[in-house]
């Protein structure tokens, strides 16, 4: 009988660099004993297995991976070969490769086993006594690693292998032949034989021991001819340690998976983006349509306008949604550490390297979305790689010769003038027009004033409770100077603008304006009465106004004033009276 012909084929494998646990969870869900392991190039380099785990039981980490405790110098057998080598392996589980030493298959005892069983249905013979048995099939038990016994229909021992009898410390000789419940203490193969119901799992005592026992019945033309008995563990503190790693395992990697879901999803829908202004309104609608696509988006605005908030809410509106969400700000990211963080490395690829490599986070957002924050702070060489994973849709990690095959979308989003960046040699045109498929512009709060009230409540509503008081509010007279403002760092300003008064208001009031940061009340004297009247409401509109000329002009006084549609003169003592420097 040939090796492939009771082989299970396509068998379940891992890869030796997954951790301990993942490997036991998969042997686990499986039902299987033993698990073929492959390195990065699909090559068999390891088994591991139950017995592997049993032996590091009590000194391995659950961190660790798995080519760390599996066997490594592992016996194979090929395909085409008879099954009649195995017996000579003296081992119960055998990797089968073909004549391109590819992986095909694992032939394990039990597949043994049920071939011979078969066989002997076949050729009419009767499990009943030990001259039935053929030499091959006693082989294939009296090697096994753990214990085995039959029983015939009668209760009588046909067979039990040197593990079971050398574990009852009896003469397996002696004990052919004889009442299986004279040989082996609480024994319960009896009465499965009378059921005809397998038991597996069951706690039996044998001596000082108490063993986890699987019995099975075997059948032929409807009725029991015998049963086998099998030894699963030979002693239940065994399995209660096992059980309680294992729990903590799973314990562990449903922590670490939940965290690592919260890490790599979208937090926020187009929900999140508060508005009441047609600019705004108008921007949150082409930004829903475009989610719906998978082109490549650039996100254009100020500083602290709410580009990350439109990346997350386009993530979460795209069929991508259920897929990971992968963030990189390109400006955070030391230039000599960018490309590793983004493709990845094999181990060993450069000194310091972390064992094991490490995964790329475009390799992270496959099948997602990848945000690139930042993207105009980005150097020119990376700029070239990521043009190239743009039109090719791979990527390959530092120190690796293998391109991995990807499927990402991209959304880029800067502060920055691209084009003029482009002109002054600092952005590469062709990465620019790989980007730019969809632009979206977000307005600064100047340019929609009328949002202003419902980010107020918002933003006061976000953060009322993180100092454990009560604050009552928000008077008009804060609101109304909140309103005049220019607000150059946008949304980000005004709600660290909240959270400080938030901070420093007494329990139980309002956020007043003494309570908002000198240069946005207009440095108020401290003996002057703070209620908004029209001739301060005058002036700080005025102040601010100069601020947002002077802004928008780079500090061009000159400019600024033509802006204004006042003398250079006249500003200059506005810019005296409010102390504008």
């Amino acid at each position: 009988m040939k090796v492939r012909d009771v082989m299970s084929k396509n068998p379940i494998t891992i890869k030796e660099d997954i951790k301990i646990v993942q490997a036991v969870k998969i042997m686990n869900d499986n039902k299987v004993d033993g698990l073929p392991v492959l390195n990065d190039k699909d090559e068999l380099v390891g088994l591991f297995s139950k017995e592997s785990l049993y032996e590091a039981i009590s000194k391995i980490d659950i961190k660790e991976k798995v080519k760390s405790i599996m066997t490594r110098n592992i016996k194979f057998i090929y395909e085409y070969e008879d099954t009649e080598k195995m017996f000579d392996m003296n081992i119960g589980r055998v990797p089968v490769i073909d004549n391109d030493n590819n992986l095909v298959g694992i032939v394990t005892n039990t597949d043994l086993l049920k071939a011979y069983h078969n066989r002997n249905n076949i050729i009419n013979k009767k499990l009943n006594t030990e001259k039935n048995l053929t030499g091959t099939l006693k082989t294939i038990l009296n090697n096994a690693y753990d214990g085995i016994v039959l029983i015939d229909e009668n209760r009588k021992i046909n067979m039990i292998n040197n593990s079971y009898a050398k574990f009852l410390n009896v003469d397996k000789d002696e004990v052919i032949g004889k009442d299986v419940t004279d040989v082996i203490e609480n024994t319960r193969l009896h009465i499965v034989l009378d059921t005809g119901e397998s038991e597996i799992g069951e706690i039996q005592k044998i001596g000082t021991h108490k063993i986890v026992a699987m019995r099975i019945p075997i059948i032929e033309d409807g009725k029991v001819i015998g049963v086998m008995g099998k030894i699963m563990f030979r002693d239940i503190n065994q399995v209660n340690t096992l059980a309680k790693k294992i729990n903590s395992m799973e314990d562990e990697l449903k922590y670490y998976k939940k965290e690592l879901i919260k890490e790599r999803r979208a937090k926020y829908s187009f929900e999140n983006i508060p508005s009441n202004s047609p600019a705004m309104n108008k921007v949150k609608s082409f930004a829903q349509k475009a989610s719906k696509s998978n082109s490549t988006i650039l996100i254009v605005g100020e500083s602290g306008t709410g580009k990350e908030l439109f990346a997350h809410s386009i993530h979460n509106a795209s069929p991508r949604k259920l897929k990971p969400f992968i963030k990189m700000n390109c400006a955070a990211i030391p230039a000599d550490l960018l490309e590793s963080e983004l493709f990845g490395y094999d181990e060993g690829a450069f000194t310091g390297s972390k064992k094991g490599g490490k995964i790329g986070k475009f390799k992270l957002a496959d099948g997602g979305t990848i945000f690139l924050d930042e993207i105009g702070d980005m150097p020119l060489n990376m700029q070239a790689k990521i043009l190239r994973v743009l039109q090719e849709k791979e990527v390959e990690p530092i120190g690796s010769n293998t391109n991995y095959q990807i499927d990402v979308r991209v959304i880029a989003a800067t502060n920055r003038d691209l084009a003029k960046m482009i002109v002054d040699g600092e952005f590469r045109e062709d990465l620019y027009y790989r980007l730019n498929v969809i632009k979206i512009e977000i307005p600064p709060i100047r340019e929609r004033k009328e949002d202003l009230d419902i980010l107020i409540d918002v933003l006061f509503e976000k953060h009322k409770g993180d100092v454990g008081k009560y604050v009552k509010g928000i008077s008009e007279d804060a609101r109304n100077i909140l309103k005049t403002y220019h607000w150059p760092g946008n949304v980000r300003e005004l709600e660290n603008i909240l959270e400080r008064a938030i901070n420093i208001v007494d329990s139980g009031c309002e956020i007043e304006v003494m309570h908002l940061p000198e240069y946005i009340r207009g440095k108020i004297e401290k003996n002057e009465e703070t209620s908004f009247s029209l001739k301060k409401a005058v002036e700080i509109t005025e102040r601010n106004t100069i601020l947002n000329a002077l802004e928008l002009t780079n500090g061009n006084r000159v400019r600024a004033s033509e802006i204004l549609n006042v003398s250079r003169s006249t500003l200059y003592e506005r810019m005296e009276k409010y102390k504008i420097k």
